[in-house]
């Protein structure tokens, strides 16, 4: 015959697995909300700002009809926004 467990136990049990689960399962973060803002922002922040050094240094070297700059700069963009997407694709499939 198996003696039965008492009330502390039960809770004591109850308590771990909750506690399991929550460390298993956390819930949303602001840190990491303003951790992927400024990831996304850096994503696209780089790519423009690189694309319009470079620009301006095609501008000088390599004279267009166009602007080297400005191209550059929404190339930038573009690409860091490629940037961005992905990995707010790749974050978004470990849930």
């Amino acid at each position: 015959m198996t003696p039965k467990p008492d009330k502390a136990t039960e809770e004591i049990a109850r308590q771990a697995r909750r506690m399991k689960s929550t460390r298993d399962h956390p819930g949303p973060s602001p840190l990491r909300g303003i951790g992927t803002f400024g990831m996304i922002g850096w994503s696209v922040a780089v790519p423009t700002v690189g694309g319009a050094f470079l620009g301006l240094w095609l501008d000088r070297v390599a004279p267009q009809s166009f602007s080297w700059t400005i191209a550059l700069i929404l190339g930038g963009v573009v690409l860091g926004a490629f940037i961005a997407a992905a990995w707010i694709n790749k974050e978004g499939g470990e849930r």
